[in-house]
């Protein structure tokens, strides 16, 4: 008996110490993106840029006061929602699919985001003249269209995957597979019509950046990320009776196909929102919440939250390492979670073949 009464303590206090290392690497990550990138920023100017010169530290130089309130604070902010986001989204459609290799980019949900930012910024201006008159709308204009791109990416897996019966999960995967051809050809279409300055624009987009984000694009942006990651977060309860098995969780009164639906909307959403303020960014919503499993159990209502903070620094560290090697150029921030999320993927593959043997 006492061996029981022990355990639960530890099982409970796992989580709490990975939340607080988390949040502590986290809040180092915030602090280091402020202070660290071409210009050079002092504690004076940081408290001026975020209201806080009452302190009593000085007041900031305006110019660099000017880059972290314009450049730096938005491009910050992008980088956690977005990183939060995508992990979020990845643990959940992990749990859809019951599978750990499961995540946005696999799926085509990214790709199918990025079809739809790639039409508006070659085809926006012609396709939806009337309502790019409408000032207040031209905002949402972009989430809107990387929103419905996820759509139809996520409801052709789910509908399409479900033809496969006891093997719908391998079919989903395949169907995803087709999903990004399909996304990618008809971004190259846009590529090769558009003209060198939108190709370029769209190129570095494709590539994943923070560099061009602004505040009146992130407010929008943020507003889907919150409520998505908030209906995301709400369905760890489910997600734990779903891990279970599709037949258990009916017999316990879910119903999976609503379930499906609630999830696939939600990570269009999601992901939607993502993709139109930071383009591609692979292997966050794979790496991330597979790692925060391994370190604290498959317990959703743990997981979700612990892999929202992990893709939030994760996202962040990777652009600050991004801004910082390649000084005054900087690197794109898809390719730094390239370089370090496909050794992890490949990581994770064999040793799922390895279990397999």
């Amino acid at each position: 008996m006492a061996t029981i009464a022990a355990n639960p303590p530890v099982r409970l206090a796992r989580p709490a110490l990975a939340g607080v290392v988390l949040a502590g690497l986290l809040a180092l990550s915030v602090l280091l993106n402020l202070r660290f990138g071409a210009v050079p920023i002092s504690t004076a100017d940081m408290l001026d840029a975020l209201g806080l010169r009452a302190l009593g530290l000085g007041e900031g130089d305006a110019g660099n006061v000017m880059v972290l309130r314009e450049i730096r604070l938005p491009r910050l902010l992008s980088a956690l929602a977005v990183g939060a986001t995508l992990a979020l989204a990845g643990a959940a459609l992990q749990a859809l699919f019951r599978n750990p290799l499961a995540e946005p980019g696999l799926l085509g949900v990214s790709t199918g985001a990025a079809m739809g930012a790639a039409v508006w910024f070659v085809f926006g201006a012609a396709l939806l003249a009337p309502l790019v008159a409408i000032a207040w709308l031209q905002p949402f204009l972009l989430p809107g269209l990387a929103f419905l791109g996820a759509l139809l990416a996520i409801l052709a897996v789910l509908s399409l995957g479900r033809r496969g019966g006891p093997g719908a999960t391998v079919l989903m995967l395949l169907v995803g597979i087709g999903v990004n051809a399909i996304g990618a050809a008809v971004i190259g279409l846009a590529t090769f019509m558009g003209t060198d300055t939108e190709m370029r624009a769209l190129s570095i987009w494709l590539l994943g950046s923070f560099a061009q984000v602004e505040w009146p694009v992130l407010g929008p942006a943020l507003l889907l990320m919150a409520l998505a990651a908030f209906g995301l977060m709400r369905t760890a309860r489910l997600l734990d009776l779903l891990a279970l098995g599709e037949a258990e969780a009916r017999h316990l009164g879910i119903d999976t196909d609503r379930l499906r639906r609630r999830l696939g909307l939600l990570t269009a959403v999601a992901v939607g929102a993502a993709v139109s303020i930071s383009g591609i960014i692979g292997f966050v919503g794979l790496v991330v919440p597979h790692m925060v499993r391994l370190a604290v159990g498959p317990a959703h209502r743990a997981l979700m939250p612990l892999a929202a903070l992990g893709g939030a620094l994760a996202l962040s560290a990777a652009d600050l390492v991004g801004r910082l090697i390649a000084l005054p150029a900087e690197v794109p921030v898809g390719i730094v979670t390239a370089l370090v999320g496909a050794p992890l993927f490949i990581a994770m593959l064999l040793k799922n073949a390895r279990g397999l043997s």
